[in-house]
Order: structure tokens, then C-alpha cells, then sequence
């Protein structure tokens, strides 16, 4: 019988569609969870990673987020690790809250949570593991296709993002993957919207009024060019 080994705290789900992502994370092998900022996506994977460290259902946690749209590195000091540090506060704030800030760092040290760079885990397998990709939306086609052939046995994957925040001009592999594997069996998809919101209800109220704001300007430029491009378009010619 697993039993617990450390004082994690739980965590009860604060709305439906929270509790779904949660039966999800159980049920399948790999779930998608895609929305609003501040709906806790990214929290409640943090915890149901611990949970599953901790019971020992896993042998350790990954955590992959990708760091800019190109992944470029050079630019910050130091080694890989803390180059990374400060695009890894969201989970490590989240594991931090979870438990205690020694604990944490004592399953750093003990490779029991593992930083695992996007662009250097090619040829890499990872099994009896907990993986976590945050920030999804930021990855490429070709990123997030090597991501999710990475996968050995006993693993559960989650992957959350916010397509309506990607700096990506192209495709991105978050949008590709819901698209391409949308009728798996082995994957599950959660997405939220601004009534999920949990952050706070100053977050919620603003969601509210860019969601409607961006659905009243895709609706107003449907079917017809702006003026301002047909006036652009008439002083070319």
C-alpha cells in the first residue's frame, strides 16, 4: 500500500471544470489543459505531480517550459539550470505553495524534480515520471512533435498552455497537437474560459471583457476588408 512521505497539502478542485482536469490526469495518459490565464492550470498540475511523487506512483517529475518562442539561451548568465530559473518560477511558486520551500529543494538536489530544456531533449526517454509542459503555446510544430515521442512507460503528461497568449507568429505545436490527436483515446482535453478563473475576481472581470471584446472584433471584420485597408489598398494603385 503506498502511503505518504512528505507534507504536501491538498488540494480540492474550486470549480467543475477543475475537477474534471483532475479525473483526467487519473483516466488518461496524457491531458491537455488549454484556456485563461489564472485558472489553475498550471497549480493543479503541480499538485497532482507531487501527489504522485509522493505516493510513490512515479519516480520523479519533469518540468518542461519552453523558454522563448526560439529558445535561445545565451543571452542569461550562468548555466543551463539558471538560465532557466527565472521562466520556472510559475511551478516552482506553485510547488513552493504546495509544500515547503526545503522540500522543494531537496527533490532538486535529489534529481526528484528534473529541469528538463526543450531544445536538449532529443534522444532522451523518460519513464516512471511526471511530466509537466507549461506555457504549451509557445512551442513549435516540430517541438512539440519531438516532446510527445519522448514518452517510456508509466508516465502521466500534462500540457497547459493559452493559445490566446502565444508570441509565436507561425503555427504553434499546442494548437497542432489539440488538432491532430483530438480523437486519442489515450489523451483527454480540458479547456477553461474566463468563468473558470480562480486567481482573483479582478483577473476574472477582465478575461470577461477581452473575450467579448475579441468576439465583437472577429465578428465585425467577418466577410468584409477594413476601411482601412481598402483606403491603403486604393492609394497602391
Amino acid at each position: 500500500m503506498n502511503k505518504k512521505k512528505n507534507s504536501i497539502k491538498s488540494v480540492e478542485p474550486k470549480n467543475k471544470k477543475q475537477k474534471q482536469f483532475l479525473n483526467a490526469i487519473v483516466d488518461k495518459s496524457i491531458v491537455f489543459s488549454t484556456g485563461s490565464a489564472g485558472s489553475g492550470k498550471t497549480f493543479l498540475a503541480a499538485a497532482k505531480a507531487l501527489e504522485y511523487l509522493d505516493f510513490g506512483f512515479v519516480d520523479r517529475i519533469i518540468i518542461v517550459r519552453p523558454v522563448v518562442a526560439t529558445e535561445k539561451l545565451g543571452f542569461l548568465p550562468g548555466g543551463i539550470e539558471e538560465k532557466l530559473d527565472p521562466y520556472l518560477l510559475p511551478l516552482f511558486d506553485a510547488f513552493t505553495g504546495l509544500t515547503d520551500t526545503k522540500t522543494v529543494q531537496n527533490l532538486l538536489k535529489t534529481k526528484k524534480i528534473e529541469i528538463a530544456p526543450l531544445a536538449f531533449m532529443r534522444g532522451r526517454t523518460f519513464s516512471n515520471a511526471f511530466i509537466i509542459l507549461d506555457e504549451a503555446q509557445n512551442t513549435t510544430v516540430a517541438q512539440m512533435t519531438m516532446f510527445l515521442t519522448r514518452f517510456g512507460e508509466n508516465v502521466k503528461v500534462t500540457i497547459t498552455g493559452d493559445l490566446s497568449q502565444s508570441d509565436l507568429s507561425e503555427q504553434n505545436g499546442l494548437a497542432w497537437a489539440k488538432h491532430k490527436l483530438q480523437y486519442c483515446n489515450s489523451v483527454s482535453f480540458i479547456e477553461y474560459s474566463s468563468d473558470h478563473v480562480v486567481r482573483s475576481d479582478l483577473v476574472k472581470n477582465l478575461l470577461m471583457y477581452i473575450e467579448d471584446s475579441n468576439d465583437k472584433s472577429e465578428k465585425a471584420f467577418n466577410g468584409r476588408v477594413p476601411s482601412f485597408i481598402e483606403s491603403a489598398s486604393y492609394g497602391t494603385r
